[in-house]
């Protein structure tokens, strides 16, 4: 037991009451000549919120004096929220004047008031300590004061609740309506706003691209990389040496070819397909060998690391690795050799893997195929393109056929298959955008799709069997009482979940999504559905994966966009080649863990952005449409209105307010709104005509009416 869990086994003692440090020395059995030392340590736990100094100097643990750590979640009109550590404690309202210059997200200590006031939970508190601030930039829209002499800079983000002061600013780079970043140099006091100055000027908001880089500075993704990562990548050779050849299985022969997206530019997985005498499928996939040129500790891998993964937005792509990796020697470009790990399953008619080999090796790309073009020859038959394709047709068609074994078979175990609603946004050359639509996927798609689970959960198999040490892609079990909320919830509309009552088999989920397919109510269950499951996430440990109805799951297949599979490859080819020895299997179980949860925040931090840039792109598409009706479903029903998404998968809400026929009254329980004179009842899911009345690009928020 080290020095700090020593304090906090003394501290936590029920039968001591706050101490001061002699007191604590002295029953820790502490000489008087380590006071300077013991005082070091106990500030430094002080800071970090571990332990609680009172004003007599008197030490104690935060909890044993009513008080709680944990962050701020703010609101635009001032008060917040303290959301606990420990998650089993309840969430802790804290008013306006209680919040003492805390603003969203820093990380506090508050102290519990038990006074609850009319309309607010039980548990009220205020901040009593501030110990890190989360907002030292900020991102937002200037506004000079009528003078010129000083202004504001209203946030992007509404959470944080307070304008910054800007006492002195340059008047030739900062005008009224321009987005900055603002550095705080004083924070807030009661009735005093932050103090900070411009540290840049990202452009007026209505110029093309300035929305979504103020985005991008708002969540602080680094768009460039550090002179030693650009410096370490330039170094790299951009073609395979026969030195990187040497040792590795030469599969160059074999016919690989890449399917992705018409505008991917890093291709990190290959595919090859072979058919065996006795009718088996020999099914290849060939991950990039990013480790070869990542190394583990360099400053490549520390940038990889802390990026976590590469953010994929409407209008440019934020990378985990230089572009000399992602979109040169590490993707899989066509007719030139590159390093792989392939994994070459043998299949069987009913889906099974019986067989595998898993190499380093070596390929050489035939060709970069686009999903739309596969979808159009294996479902339409498009003669131009079979006559292009035309080597390849045999292949693709015994893919095809592979998938859906691996499909039917995955269902039967249990595997659940969102057909969630995505969107397709285009942009033309300034940015601006021309089109948002649905978007379908095709059987090119699903191809990639199923072999790329297969080949995960094959892996992950491997390792789990050997007892190594590795990442696992974990999805949990859902909470009992969230399943019965939504099993309520989709009684409304007819359904009902079999067999629930204590745990739940991802069967029972799978039964109602084949019930719901083609509904106009599908999408809607899709999303509550989605909303009641736990969030997927990575762990050393291998608790499976509900989602899947698997055993065993990992990432491997895309090592050039994520850390994890990236961790995965290493730990493979350490494998193959006889080197997980002791020391290096005690390092990787205890870098795991930390590992772990650092790529899952930056997991959640990077669909948050992508989501906030989709809503912002889709409410700039609609500001010329004002005025024109469209149709769409209920897909969100509130005490305050009605959110409706149209067709093309743009959501507006329709306020309570303007539906001034009858008094609408919420209940909750049935996720509907009934008139109280006219009976009418709008629920989720019901077929709705709106017309577009306004659109609030600050806050992303499109505003419809309903139309009779």
């Amino acid at each position: 037991m080290n020095i700090k869990e020593r304090i906090l086994d003394v501290l936590g003692n029920s039968n001591q009451p706050p101490m001061y440090i002699e007191q604590l020395m002295d029953l820790m059995d502490i000489s008087p000549g380590e006071k300077v030392i013991f005082q070091s340590i106990l500030d430094e736990m002080v800071k970090d919120g571990q332990v609680i100094q009172t004003k007599k100097k008197k030490y104690a643990l935060p909890e044993s004096l009513g008080y709680i750590i944990g962050r701020i979640q703010g609101n635009a009109r001032g008060f917040g929220f303290l959301i606990p550590d420990d998650p089993k404690q309840e969430d802790i309202y804290i008013s306006a004047e209680n919040m003492n210059g805390a603003m969203h997200n820093d990380r506090v200590i508050a102290r519990l008031l038990h006074r609850g006031t009319y309309g607010y939970p039980s548990n009220e508190g205020e901040v009593y300590k501030i110990l890190e601030r989360a907002n030292k930039t900020l991102v937002g829209t200037f506004e000079s004061n009528g003078n010129g002499r000083h202004g504001f800079v209203v946030p992007d983000d509404p959470r944080i609740g307070k304008d910054v002061f800007i006492p002195v600013f340059d008047r030739s780079q900062v005008k009224t309506g321009y987005k900055v970043v603002v550095e705080i140099n004083k924070w807030p006091e009661y009735r005093r706003n932050p103090q900070g100055r411009i540290i840049e000027v990202l452009g007026h908001k209505d110029e093309a691209g300035t929305d979504v880089l103020s985005i991008i500075r708002q969540y602080k993704l680094p768009e460039k990389f550090l002179p030693k990562v650009e410096a370490a990548a330039a170094q790299i050779e951009q073609t395979v040496s026969e030195q990187d050849k040497s040792g590795r299985k030469d599969l160059r022969h074999m016919q690989t070819f890449t399917i992705d997206g018409a505008d991917a530019k890093d291709f990190d997985d290959a595919v090859s397909l072979e058919i065996a005498e006795d009718g088996h499928f020999l099914l290849g996939v060939h991950i990039a060998d990013v480790s070869h040129y990542v190394k583990e500790g360099t400053p490549l891998d520390e940038e990889a690391l802390a990026r976590g993964t590469s953010v994929y937005l409407v209008d440019r792509v934020i990378t985990m690795l230089p572009p000399e990796l992602s979109n040169g020697i590490c993707s899989l470009n066509p007719d030139v050799d590159r390093l792989t790990l392939s994994v070459i399953m043998e299949i069987d008619e009913e889906g099974r893997v019986l067989d595998y080999q898993i190499y380093e090796s070596v390929i050489r790309s035939k060709k970069r195929m686009i999903y739309e073009e596969v979808n159009r020859i294996l479902e339409d038959e498009d003669e131009d393109l079979m006559a292009e394709y035309a080597d390849f047709i045999a292949d693709l068609k015994n893919m095809e056929r592979l998938c859906r074994i691996l499909h039917k078979r995955r269902m039967k175990r249990g595997s659940l298959d969102f057909d969630l609603n995505e969107s397709k946004i285009t942009l033309d050359a300034r940015g601006k955008v021309t089109d948002v639509r649905l978007y379908n996927r095709g059987i090119g798609e699903r191809m990639i799709e199923e072999f790329m689970l297969i080949c995960n959960e094959t892996i992950a198999q491997h390792v789990f069997w050997r007892n190594l040490p590795f990442m696992y892609r974990i999805h949990e079990e859902p909470d009992v009482e969230k399943m019965l909320e939504f099993n309520e919830f989709i009684h409304n509309f007819g359904y009902h979940l079999k067999g629930i009552g204590g745990r739940i088999h991802p069967k029972a989920l799978q039964h109602l999504l084949e019930e719901i397919r083609g509904t106009r109510e599908e999408a809607i269950i899709n999303a509550v559905m989605l909303r009641s499951l736990q969030k997927a996430r990575y762990s050393p440990e291998n608790t499976g994966h509900f989602g899947l109805a698997a055993q065993h799951y990992c990432h491997f297949t895309s090592p050039i966009r994520r850390y994890p599979d990236l961790v995965n490859h290493r730990i493979i080819k350490d494998m193959l080649n006889e080197r997980l020895n002791e020391k290096r299997i005690a390092n990787l179980e205890r870098l795991l863990p930390e590992m772990a949860q650092h790529c899952s925040e930056r997991e959640i931090l990077a669909d948050e952005v992508e989501r906030e840039v989709e809503d912002l792109k889709k409410a700039e598409f609609v500001l010329d449409k004002i005025g024109m009706e469209f149709d769409g479903i209920i897909s969100g029903v509130t005490n305050y209105g009605l959110y409706v998404e149209l067709e093309n998968t743009v959501e507006g809400l329709v306020h309570i307010s303007t539906m001034d026929d009858d008094y609408y009254v919420y209940y909750e329980k049935h996720y509907c709104l009934i008139g109280q004179r006219t009976g009418k009842v709008y629920r989720l899911g019901d077929l709705v005509s709106i017309r577009i009345v306004g659109v609030d690009m600050a806050s992303r928020n499109i505003d419809f009416v309903l139309v009779d």
